[in-house]
């Protein structure tokens, strides 16, 4: 196997580590978060997309399969289908998002509005989901108070840690170009 491809595969596993990692991380305010999206987030501006990708895409699959990597230890395809899988389905919008941004050769303000975008698109989709798996399990939970439970408390710890990796994942990015060459 090939040098670049072993470190490749190693960067992929790592970073899918880093967000089980940062799954675990809570902050216990009024509506705990977790810093889950900077590990998606950080795996993207540190890998690029197709790597990052792979990354979140491992993540998930870990989780799906039953070990407990999702956020409050819980894991299995019951986590990814219930009532906040949407917002981790929603975590391949942001890939996508940056994917297209990377794709048009975007700068990096192009990409940080990328993720941006993506995380809007992740709030979006799993809002939607959040509100019909609540219907269908008989919830009457409108719109307003899903968004002032699952969206807004958010905005801003998201503004930060969208923020911070890009920081972060730029230097890692750095450091891996350097490695990659020796």
């Amino acid at each position: 196997m090939k040098k670049s491809k072993l470190y490749d595969i190693a960067g992929v596993a790592l970073m899918a580590a880093v967000i089980c990692v940062c799954a675990f991380v809570t902050i216990p305010v009024t509506v705990p978060f977790t810093l889950q999206t900077f590990g998606v987030f950080l795996a993207l501006t540190s890998l690029g997309a197709a790597k990052g990708t792979a990354s979140v895409a491992l993540y998930v699959l870990i989780g799906a399969v039953g070990v407990p990597v999702f956020s409050g230890f819980r894991g299995g395809i019951a986590v990814v289908t219930g009532p906040t899988g949407g917002y981790i389905t929603g975590f391949f919008l942001i890939c996508l998002t940056y994917f297209i941004a990377e794709k048009m050769k975007a700068r990096k303000t192009g990409l940080v509005i990328a993720l941006a975008a993506g995380l809007i698109l992740c709030y979006a989709l799993g809002t939607l989901w959040f509100y019909r798996v609540s219907l269908s399990g008989g919830g009457e939970a409108g719109i307003a108070h899903i968004l002032a439970v699952c969206v807004f408390p958010f905005i801003i710890p998201d503004a930060l840690k969208l923020a911070a990796a890009v920081l972060a994942g730029g230097k890692i990015k750095k450091i891996l170009s350097k490695t990659e060459k020796s």
